[in-house]
């Protein structure tokens, strides 16, 4: 059986059809509220407010409401627990999550000030420890996989030594590939394109898994607006990012009764499992605009409005799978093994994320107490996918069945943030904030009625999805002159499911629900001047 390093997989068109999939691209589009201490603790409501750091990277014209210049950095002390029915994990991180600087030059007639500055911010953390137990599974990976391969013949799956690489050579998806040569799926008719599986009925099976994701993206803005008459402030924000994403999995089988070849390749009951290991990393840099603009008609009153471009991603994937598996006949001592691993894929392409809307309103109630009002959608459902094609080029179509899998896998998120503030004295205050998002989730996706289609190079299955998320913060703040210092603390709440591989034909895989809790303490300081 031959085995070779691929450089690129970017050799073959039928291929590159399916590389990156929908799952692929939801997974690196999820953001996250973070910023400075302020911006955390009141909830990041900051459409109409602005003048914050953060707040420039929601809403641009957040910048023209400067009327002086600023410099300013946050540390983020992030404690994170996943909880499984049989597991808990965690784990801290700290960094620094946000950074920045703003200069203002004041000026006579109707524009008063113009503002520019450049602004660094963590905009999401895929960072994530999850393990789990499914007993009993009803069903095995090998049959899904069986019902996947029907109708390839077997000759096209098999390695031929100096001649033929099933992976480089052909368009079938890796994970076919890679079961039937470690005897997970098996020919039943003389004409060797009909595949089972080993789960049949009276077969007792359990499974684990173990899931750790890694990564993160991060955003530079160079920013630059203004202040018309006191009554319109507006901005503009070009944005440069960066993305670093690793996936790793291990996802295990045992069965009892099931049905395998023995050593003479006929058909019998005994006990069978294996595990699947895969590895993913995708990295890449993009950039997107945003616009935005906050009316204030009189001193008590704002509203905001920005619309930030999605952002277009120049991405670079690479993965290996690796599968071994085991039988063992009834009535025999003897357990047979096999062990393939794919070649290490590795190729490009282009994806645009989400774009972004924000609405808001902020009153001053009295001399002391500020309350602020957001809404923001996001269009999960416009993401778009495009794979490389032809030998090592740089050109690129349109995915078409990704971007379909996208629309019907995918809706809108809708988001609600609610903020106060309140001065006790001229130089402290308190605040507290909160924050929903709602699932982005169709409702046949988030029940299992659709199956979910993973990409046809990676041969891991599995995936996660997440619901709706619930954020409650506080936080203190302290101004002396033209110093400040800020601190929130900050809690989150997201149930998530994860899928070892998707339902199909009545089919249902094992999973398993996720309870996700954030713990922040977030740390701010600057200098106005």
């Amino acid at each position: 059986m031959k085995k070779i390093l691929v450089p690129a997989i970017a050799l073959a068109l039928p291929v590159m059809a399916i590389a990156q999939s929908s799952v692929d691209a939801y997974a690196l589009s999820q953001g996250e509220l973070r910023g400075t201490a302020r911006f955390m603790s009141m909830g990041g409501a900051f459409t109409a407010l602005g003048g914050d750091l953060s707040a420039i990277t929601l809403n641009p014209a957040s910048i023209g409401v400067y009327r002086s210049s600023e410099i300013g950095a946050t540390l983020d002390i992030n404690m994170r627990h996943y909880n499984t029915d049989v597991s808990k994990q965690s784990q801290t991180k700290a960094f620094c999550n946000n950074f920045g600087y703003v200069g203002v030059v004041k000026l006579d007639g109707a524009l008063r000030t113009f503002s520019w500055g450049a602004s660094y911010a963590r905009t999401a953390s895929f960072d994530r420890i999850v393990s789990g137990y499914n007993y009993p599974t009803h069903t095995s990976l090998s049959n899904y996989v069986a019902a996947l391969t029907q109708g390839v013949p077997e000759s096209e799956l098999t390695f031929e030594k100096d001649k033929y690489d099933p992976y480089l050579d052909s368009s079938h998806d890796w994970l076919s590939i890679l079961a039937y040569n470690s005897y997970l799926i098996n020919p039943i008719n003389a004409a060797g394109d009909e595949y089972v599986g080993l789960y049949q009925n009276g077969t007792d099976g359990d499974a684990t898994y173990d899931l750790r994701e890694r990564g993160y993206v991060d955003e530079y803005n160079i920013s630059f607006g203004g202040n018309v008459s006191d009554v319109v402030y507006w901005g503009m924000n070009i944005g440069i990012t960066d993305l670093s994403y690793s996936r790793d999995v291990l996802y295990t089988e045992s069965m009892a009764n099931a049905y395998i070849p023995n050593e003479q390749g006929r058909f019998v009951n005994g006990n069978a499992g294996f595990d699947l290991a895969n590895s993913q990393y995708i990295s890449g840099s993009g950039w997107n605009l945003n616009f935005g603009v906050i009316l204030k008609p009189i001193n008590e009153f704002r509203i905001g409005f920005s619309i930030k471009t999605p952002t277009w991603w120049s991405l670079q994937h690479g993965s290996v799978g690796t599968l071994d598996s085991r039988r063992t006949p009834d009535g025999s001592s003897q357990t047979l093994t096999a062990s393939e691993y794919t070649d290490d894929a590795s190729y490009d392409s282009r994806l645009a994320s989400p774009w972004k809307m924000n609405v808001g309103v902020a009153g001053v109630i009295g001399s002391s107490a500020i309350l602020s009002l957001d809404y923001e959608y996001t269009a999960f459902p416009d993401m778009k996918v495009k794979h490389q094609t032809g030998y090592y080029g740089n050109n690129f179509v349109e995915a078409t069945a990704v971007n379909d899998d996208i629309s019907a896998y995918f809706r809108g998120a809708n988001t609600l943030r609610i903020g106060a503030e309140y001065r006790v004295t001229p130089q402290f205050s308190v605040r507290a904030g909160y924050a929903w998002q709602s699932s982005n989730l169709k409702e046949e996706t988030e029940n299992g009625d659709l199956e979910i289609y993973t990409s046809g190079i990676s041969t891991d299955p599995s995936y996660v999805f997440n619901k709706t998320s619930n954020q409650v913060s506080l936080g203190l703040g302290y101004r002396y002159k033209g110093w400040y210092i800020d601190a929130a603390y900050v809690y989150k709440k997201r149930d998530s499911q994860y899928h070892a591989f998707t339902n199909w034909n009545g089919n249902i895989a094992p999973s398993g629900s996720i309870k996700e809790h954030f713990n922040s303490i977030v740390l701010s300081t600057g200098f106005k001047f």
